[in-house]
Formats: C-alpha cells, structure tokens, sequence
C-alpha cells in the first residue's frame, strides 16, 4: 500500500479535511489517513453518507496504529455534521486545514435524471462552496472527485484527459462544471487544485442497497442472498474498474506532490482496461463459488440498457504516471479479490 510517511516533509503531519467522509471513498481516505497518524477532520451531512463507515474507518485506523505498534491518538480525528451546500459551515471545516480532500456530492447517473435541482445543489453549490471556503481559509491544496462521465459521447478509447465530449445526464454536467470552477480559482486566486476523474470505483464500505447502488457491491449482495442479477443491455458495456485503494494513493499523490507541473491539472484515476459487465458476472461468480461451493447463483436476467450511460469507458493513465508517479497497486482481478473477501465477512 501507498505509504505517506515516505511523502511527507511535515514532521507532526498534516490536517486534512475529508468532506463526504461517510460515504464509500470519504470513509476509506479517513481510515487510511488516521492509520498514517494524521489529524482527520471528516465532514458529512448523512444524505448518502453511513454513520457506521465513520465508526468503521476509525476502529480500522485504530486497528492498524496498534499492528504498528503506535498508539492512537484520539484528537486526531474529528466529526463536523453539516452540509457543503452551506457556506458557514465550509468555513468553519477549513479553519486550520492543509488539505482538503472533496469527496461530498450526489452520485449517480439515474439519481440526477430523477432529480438534476437537487444533484445541481449538491455537485455544483456546495462544490463552489467549498472552494471559497478552501481560498478564505489558506488551504495548501484542494483535491477533488472529478468523474469519468465527463467524456460524455466521446467514443475513443482510452479516455484521455484533454479531450471530451457532450455530456449525457445531469451528473456529468455538475463534475464538469466542477473542473470549470477548480481552473478559473486557481487562474484567478491562486487556489492549488487537482481533480480526479475517478472510473467505476470499487471495494469495501460501498454500499450494496439502494436504487443508485453501484453494479459491483449490488451483483455481489444478490448472488449471495440468492437474488436475481439484471444487465442492462447485452452485457457488452465495458468499465474500468478501479479498486479503492488506487484511489487513495492518487488522493494523497495529488495532495503531496512537489511537481508544480502537476498541479491544478485533472487525472484519470483507474487501472487503464476494460472488463465487460458479462466477464465481471463471471468473475464474481467464480469468486464466489469458490469461497461458498454449495451457492446456487442464477443466471443473469439481460434488460434494456440504461438511459445516460455510455456503452464502453477506458483511461489513459500515463499522465498520472508521469506527473504524479501514479501505479496502481491492483489490477480488477487483485481488487475483487479482497473486495469479495470483505463482503462475505459481513455477511456471514
């Protein structure tokens, strides 16, 4: 795993402010950081959030300080309950923060169809409010979940960050103006930014419930309860996975980094292939059965391909890898391995 202690030039460390801390990726960089005694500011409201990632993230942390032989030290984390969509409350997160590491906004494709006032609120309002907050306060750097959905209708592949196309759904255009607002604050204030475009994230804490549940934690939770798995269209739609903690190393990547070209830029965050959602059902599957030999998993029900999607996304990640030194530690193979691991220890 990415070790920050090699990064850092900051002997007591850094405070970093996670906002979305309660979410799947929020919760993750939390764990991560404390483990690495860091002060952890995490900022939530709950709208998507779990409370029980928070309490999870820090008994990990907890867990992990002591493997190392070093003791946790309960000041370094603390809670703000509160919402970026109000600028007082952006403010008083900020207050004595090195890094800020925005992860808040409301996901999902069909969610914003449903609803775009409510997804604009979010994604756009409290994304600009967290980016006054970060200016006002003197925030070192500000790292932000950007989104592959940005490449739209832009068919090549891989996906390269300086080209893409119309957006398709309502979310993409709230991560898009998100990177629009990031590069006019640092042409305008100086505000050092980074976005991450993030594709098809995955691993523990992501929650398999709901109706914008992603694929992965969604299929496996089904095959486990012995519930129906639908893919939408022919099953041909191809993502690039990317495991969690490749996501946290691109986080703490783009927030210590000491190359100024790297900065204020955007990176796609993924492992740089392609898996079809039928070679994904395979692969859970075979996962599974091996853990679980006597489990009856049903054959997938295909159904029409979904409004706002894009048929095949890949990136390109030599620009993180030449900029930031990026390599991702997991491959989907790797990911899904421990992602399964984590799964059926909760359900059994």
């Amino acid at each position: 795993m990415f070790n920050i202690l090699n990064e850092m030039d900051k002997p007591n460390g850094y405070t970093w402010l996670v906002t979305g801390a309660a979410g799947f990726i929020g919760s993750n960089l939390v764990e991560y950081l404390l483990s690495q005694g860091q002060r952890v500011i995490a900022l939530d409201n709950f709208t998507t959030g779990n409370e029980n990632n928070l309490r999870d993230a820090v008994s990990e942390a907890k867990n992990s300080l002591k493997e190392s032989g070093l003791l946790y030290r309960p000041s370094n984390y603390s809670f703000v309950n509160g919402d970026i969509c109000d600028l007082d409350t952006c403010l008083k997160a900020c207050e004595g923060v090195d890094f800020v590491l925005h992860q808040a906004a409301l996901g999902s494709v069909p969610r914003s169809l449903a609803d775009p006032i409510r997804t604009n609120d979010a994604n756009v309002s409290g994304f600009l409010n967290m980016l006054v907050a970060a200016r006002d306060t003197g925030v070192n750097r500000f790292i932000y979940a950007a989104s592959s959905s940005t490449y739209g209708d832009h068919t090549a592949l891989p996906k390269v960050e300086e080209t893409i196309g119309n957006s398709m759904s309502p979310y993409a255009v709230t991560k898009y103006v998100n990177e629009l607002y990031a590069q006019v604050f640092g042409r305008c204030y100086g505000l050092n930014t980074v976005g991450l475009r993030y594709f098809n994230v995955f691993g523990k804490r992501q929650d398999p419930n709901g109706a914008y549940a992603a694929v992965i934690p969604r299929w496996i939770s089904a095959m486990i309860n012995g519930d129906d798995v639908y893919i939408n269209g022919d099953g041909e739609t191809s993502r690039d996975f990317c495991y969690i903690d490749n996501v946290i190393q691109m986080n703490i990547r783009a927030a210590l980094t000491n190359n100024p070209e790297a900065i204020n830029q955007i990176y796609n965050v993924a492992v740089g292939g392609r898996t079809s959602l039928n070679k994904l059902h395979n692969i859970l599957k075979a996962g599974l059965e091996k853990n679980i030999p006597s489990l009856g998993i049903k054959q997938p029900i295909y159904r029409d391909f979904r409004t706002g999607d894009v048929m095949h996304s890949q990136a390109e990640i030599s620009k993180a890898q030449n900029l930031l030194g990026y390599e991702p530690k997991y491959s989907i193979t790797e990911g899904l391995e421990q992602a399964l691991n984590w799964y059926l220890s909760k359900a059994f």
